[in-house]
Protein backbone atom coordinates (compact mmCIF):
# COMPACT_ATOMS: atom_id res chain seq x y z
CA UNK A 1 0.00 0.00 0.00
CA UNK A 2 0.91 3.52 -0.20
CA UNK A 3 0.28 4.60 2.83
CA UNK A 4 -3.34 5.68 1.95
CA UNK A 5 -5.16 2.99 4.18
CA UNK A 6 -3.38 2.20 7.98
CA UNK A 7 -3.87 -1.07 9.44
CA UNK A 8 -3.13 -1.54 12.77
CA UNK A 9 -4.46 -4.27 15.52
CA UNK A 10 -5.07 -3.14 19.02
CA UNK A 11 -5.80 -5.96 21.29
CA UNK A 12 -8.38 -7.80 19.90
CA UNK A 13 -9.62 -4.59 17.23
CA UNK A 14 -8.20 -4.34 14.19
CA UNK A 15 -7.99 -0.38 12.86
CA UNK A 16 -8.50 0.79 9.52
CA UNK A 17 -7.94 4.20 8.51
CA UNK A 18 -8.15 6.11 5.62
CA UNK A 19 -5.28 8.77 5.13
CA UNK A 20 -5.56 10.65 1.81
CA UNK A 21 -5.70 13.83 2.95
CA UNK A 22 -4.96 16.11 0.47
CA UNK A 23 -8.02 14.79 -1.54
CA UNK A 24 -10.73 14.27 1.77
CA UNK A 25 -9.67 10.63 1.87
CA UNK A 26 -11.10 10.37 -1.47
CA UNK A 27 -10.74 6.39 -2.32
CA UNK A 28 -9.16 5.01 -4.93
CA UNK A 29 -8.91 0.71 -6.26
CA UNK A 30 -5.91 0.23 -4.41
CA UNK A 31 -7.48 1.77 -1.12
CA UNK A 32 -10.30 -0.44 -2.25
CA UNK A 33 -8.09 -3.22 -2.25
CA UNK A 34 -6.27 -2.58 0.77
CA UNK A 35 -9.49 -2.69 3.04
CA UNK A 36 -10.85 -5.31 1.35
CA UNK A 37 -7.75 -7.34 2.18
CA UNK A 38 -7.92 -6.06 6.29
CA UNK A 39 -11.51 -7.31 6.52
CA UNK A 40 -11.00 -10.48 4.41
CA UNK A 41 -7.56 -11.55 6.74
CA UNK A 42 -9.76 -11.62 10.06
CA UNK A 43 -12.39 -13.78 9.09
CA UNK A 44 -11.00 -16.42 10.77
CA UNK A 45 -8.66 -15.08 13.20
CA UNK A 46 -10.48 -16.18 16.74
CA UNK A 47 -8.14 -13.31 18.10
CA UNK A 48 -9.89 -10.18 16.23
CA UNK A 49 -12.77 -9.89 17.71
CA UNK A 50 -13.82 -6.25 15.61
CA UNK A 51 -13.02 -3.95 13.53
CA UNK A 52 -12.88 -0.46 13.14
CA UNK A 53 -13.08 2.11 10.18
CA UNK A 54 -12.33 5.69 10.60
CA UNK A 55 -11.38 8.53 8.30
CA UNK A 56 -9.40 10.28 11.44
CA UNK A 57 -9.69 13.81 12.64
CA UNK A 58 -11.94 16.17 10.52
CA UNK A 59 -12.94 14.12 7.80
CA UNK A 60 -14.77 10.23 7.17
CA UNK A 61 -14.24 9.92 3.09
CA UNK A 62 -15.34 12.18 -0.03
CA UNK A 63 -16.11 8.73 -1.71
CA UNK A 64 -14.87 7.41 -4.82
CA UNK A 65 -11.69 9.15 -6.55
CA UNK A 66 -14.27 10.94 -9.13
CA UNK A 67 -11.29 10.83 -11.93
CA UNK A 68 -10.36 7.48 -11.70
CA UNK A 69 -13.69 6.82 -11.44
CA UNK A 70 -14.96 7.78 -14.27
CA UNK A 71 -12.10 6.65 -16.57
CA UNK A 72 -13.03 3.46 -14.66
CA UNK A 73 -16.74 3.49 -15.60
CA UNK A 74 -16.66 5.11 -19.02
CA UNK A 75 -14.13 2.86 -20.59
CA UNK A 76 -14.82 0.03 -23.15
CA UNK A 77 -12.91 -2.95 -21.21
CA UNK A 78 -15.69 -6.07 -20.62
CA UNK A 79 -14.14 -6.31 -16.87
CA UNK A 80 -16.51 -5.30 -14.85
CA UNK A 81 -16.95 -2.19 -13.39
CA UNK A 82 -14.66 -0.68 -10.33
CA UNK A 83 -14.03 -4.44 -9.80
CA UNK A 84 -12.00 -3.33 -6.23
CA UNK A 85 -14.93 -1.42 -5.24
CA UNK A 86 -17.49 -4.59 -5.72
CA UNK A 87 -14.67 -6.59 -4.23
CA UNK A 88 -14.88 -4.38 -0.97
CA UNK A 89 -19.06 -4.62 -0.78
CA UNK A 90 -18.45 -8.29 -1.21
CA UNK A 91 -15.79 -8.63 1.84
CA UNK A 92 -18.37 -6.04 3.88
CA UNK A 93 -21.01 -8.25 3.03
CA UNK A 94 -19.62 -11.10 4.03
CA UNK A 95 -18.14 -10.35 7.30
CA UNK A 96 -18.80 -11.97 10.25
CA UNK A 97 -16.92 -9.42 12.92
CA UNK A 98 -18.77 -6.35 14.45
CA UNK A 99 -17.60 -2.99 12.60
CA UNK A 100 -17.61 0.08 14.34
CA UNK A 101 -17.13 3.20 11.77
CA UNK A 102 -16.07 6.65 13.29
CA UNK A 103 -17.35 9.36 11.13
CA UNK A 104 -15.87 12.79 11.94
CA UNK A 105 -16.63 15.39 8.99
CA UNK A 106 -17.98 14.17 5.22
CA UNK A 107 -19.28 10.73 4.41
CA UNK A 108 -20.26 11.18 0.95
CA UNK A 109 -21.73 8.49 -1.58
CA UNK A 110 -19.63 4.96 -0.45
CA UNK A 111 -18.86 6.71 2.49
CA UNK A 112 -22.40 6.99 3.72
CA UNK A 113 -23.66 3.68 2.31
CA UNK A 114 -20.82 1.58 3.52
CA UNK A 115 -22.17 2.54 6.59
CA UNK A 116 -24.81 0.28 6.38
CA UNK A 117 -22.88 -2.39 6.35
CA UNK A 118 -21.47 -1.24 10.07
CA UNK A 119 -22.91 -2.27 13.31
CA UNK A 120 -22.02 0.85 15.21
CA UNK A 121 -21.55 4.17 13.83
CA UNK A 122 -20.18 7.02 16.05
CA UNK A 123 -20.66 10.52 14.45
CA UNK A 124 -19.31 13.86 15.58
CA UNK A 125 -21.26 17.31 15.00
CA UNK A 126 -19.70 18.11 12.04
CA UNK A 127 -20.76 14.87 10.27
CA UNK A 128 -22.41 15.12 7.17
CA UNK A 129 -23.85 12.13 5.14
CA UNK A 130 -24.89 12.24 1.82
CA UNK A 131 -25.07 9.91 -1.40
CA UNK A 132 -25.38 12.10 -4.26
CA UNK A 133 -25.44 9.94 -7.20
CA UNK A 134 -28.57 11.05 -8.23
CA UNK A 135 -27.07 14.60 -9.59
CA UNK A 136 -24.14 12.45 -11.78
CA UNK A 137 -26.44 10.37 -13.43
CA UNK A 138 -26.35 7.62 -11.41
CA UNK A 139 -28.20 5.32 -8.94
CA UNK A 140 -27.37 3.93 -5.74
CA UNK A 141 -24.93 1.47 -4.78
CA UNK A 142 -23.76 -0.74 -2.15
CA UNK A 143 -26.81 -2.34 -1.23
CA UNK A 144 -28.03 0.91 -0.32
CA UNK A 145 -31.15 0.21 -1.96
CA UNK A 146 -32.07 -2.39 0.13
CA UNK A 147 -30.57 -1.80 3.67
CA UNK A 148 -31.10 2.31 3.88
CA UNK A 149 -35.27 1.94 3.43
CA UNK A 150 -35.16 -1.08 5.98
CA UNK A 151 -32.58 1.04 8.42
CA UNK A 152 -33.83 4.40 7.88
CA UNK A 153 -37.63 3.97 6.38
CA UNK A 154 -38.70 4.32 2.80
CA UNK A 155 -39.82 8.62 3.18
CA UNK A 156 -35.69 9.07 4.45
CA UNK A 157 -34.24 6.69 1.99
CA UNK A 158 -36.10 8.00 -0.91
CA UNK A 159 -35.22 11.59 0.20
CA UNK A 160 -31.09 11.03 0.41
CA UNK A 161 -31.19 8.52 -2.37
CA UNK A 162 -33.77 9.97 -4.87
CA UNK A 163 -33.81 13.48 -4.27
CA UNK A 164 -29.67 13.69 -3.10
CA UNK A 165 -30.69 15.25 0.16
CA UNK A 166 -28.01 14.99 2.67
CA UNK A 167 -28.08 14.43 6.66
CA UNK A 168 -26.47 15.66 9.37
CA UNK A 169 -25.37 13.99 12.21
CA UNK A 170 -28.46 14.78 14.45
CA UNK A 171 -30.68 13.69 11.47
CA UNK A 172 -28.67 10.79 11.04
CA UNK A 173 -28.88 9.73 14.53
CA UNK A 174 -33.19 10.39 14.26
CA UNK A 175 -33.24 7.98 11.36
CA UNK A 176 -31.18 5.33 13.22
CA UNK A 177 -28.25 5.29 10.83
CA UNK A 178 -26.23 6.92 13.74
CA UNK A 179 -26.16 5.36 17.68
CA UNK A 180 -24.29 8.55 19.08
CA UNK A 181 -23.48 11.86 18.46
CA UNK A 182 -19.11 13.12 19.98
CA UNK A 183 -17.15 16.15 19.58
CA UNK A 184 -15.43 16.70 16.50
CA UNK A 185 -12.19 14.57 17.10
CA UNK A 186 -13.24 11.86 19.67
CA UNK A 187 -15.27 9.94 17.29
CA UNK A 188 -12.16 7.50 17.03
CA UNK A 189 -11.22 7.33 20.57
CA UNK A 190 -15.03 6.53 21.17
CA UNK A 191 -15.48 3.75 18.65
CA UNK A 192 -12.05 2.41 20.34
CA UNK A 193 -14.00 2.13 23.61
CA UNK A 194 -17.18 0.20 22.00
CA UNK A 195 -14.73 -2.27 20.67
CA UNK A 196 -13.20 -2.92 23.72
CA UNK A 197 -16.96 -3.38 25.35
CA UNK A 198 -17.99 -5.76 22.21
CA UNK A 199 -14.72 -7.84 23.02
CA UNK A 200 -15.60 -8.63 26.51
CA UNK A 201 -18.67 -10.15 25.33
CA UNK A 202 -18.68 -13.48 24.51
CA UNK A 203 -17.46 -14.10 21.23
CA UNK A 204 -19.97 -17.16 20.20
CA UNK A 205 -22.78 -15.22 21.12
CA UNK A 206 -21.91 -11.92 19.79
CA UNK A 207 -21.42 -14.12 16.36
CA UNK A 208 -24.71 -15.72 16.38
CA UNK A 209 -26.99 -12.42 17.52
CA UNK A 210 -24.88 -10.62 15.26
CA UNK A 211 -25.73 -13.22 12.54
CA UNK A 212 -29.72 -13.61 13.17
CA UNK A 213 -29.74 -9.20 12.95
CA UNK A 214 -28.62 -9.20 9.40
CA UNK A 215 -29.18 -10.17 6.06
CA UNK A 216 -27.93 -13.05 4.51
CA UNK A 217 -25.27 -11.87 2.73
CA UNK A 218 -26.24 -13.57 -0.62
CA UNK A 219 -29.16 -11.30 -0.29
CA UNK A 220 -26.70 -8.36 0.09
CA UNK A 221 -24.55 -9.31 -2.88
CA UNK A 222 -27.78 -10.12 -5.49
CA UNK A 223 -28.18 -6.45 -4.35
CA UNK A 224 -24.87 -5.09 -5.01
CA UNK A 225 -24.55 -6.95 -8.28
CA UNK A 226 -27.93 -5.81 -9.61
CA UNK A 227 -27.09 -2.11 -8.81
CA UNK A 228 -23.84 -2.42 -10.02
CA UNK A 229 -24.93 -3.20 -13.49
CA UNK A 230 -27.50 -0.77 -13.35
CA UNK A 231 -25.18 1.59 -12.68
CA UNK A 232 -22.47 0.86 -15.16
CA UNK A 233 -25.28 1.25 -17.51
CA UNK A 234 -25.91 4.74 -16.24
CA UNK A 235 -22.46 5.66 -16.38
CA UNK A 236 -22.78 5.43 -20.30
CA UNK A 237 -26.08 7.48 -20.45
CA UNK A 238 -26.95 10.37 -22.06
CA UNK A 239 -27.58 11.78 -18.82
CA UNK A 240 -24.63 10.75 -16.99
CA UNK A 241 -22.11 11.89 -19.51
CA UNK A 242 -23.56 15.50 -19.16
CA UNK A 243 -23.42 15.49 -15.71
CA UNK A 244 -20.47 14.22 -15.30
CA UNK A 245 -18.85 17.11 -17.91
CA UNK A 246 -20.56 19.98 -15.93
CA UNK A 247 -19.55 18.50 -12.68
CA UNK A 248 -15.46 18.98 -13.58
CA UNK A 249 -15.87 22.00 -15.19
CA UNK A 250 -17.07 23.73 -11.95
CA UNK A 251 -14.27 22.22 -10.53
CA UNK A 252 -11.95 23.76 -12.95
CA UNK A 253 -13.88 27.45 -11.98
Amino acid sequence: MTGQIIVTDEGATRVITLRRPDKKNAISQDMYRGMSDAIDKVQNNPDTRCIVITGGSGVFTAGNDLDEFLKEGTSESKTPRASNAIKFLYSLAHNVKPIIAAVDGIAIGIGTTMLFHCDYVLASTHATFSTPFIHLGLVPEGASSLLMPRTMGYQRAFAMLVMGRSFTAEEAQTAGLVNMVVSPGHTEAEARKVARDICKLPAEAVAISRKLLRLPAEELTRRIDQESHLFGERMRSAEAVAAFKAFFARKKH
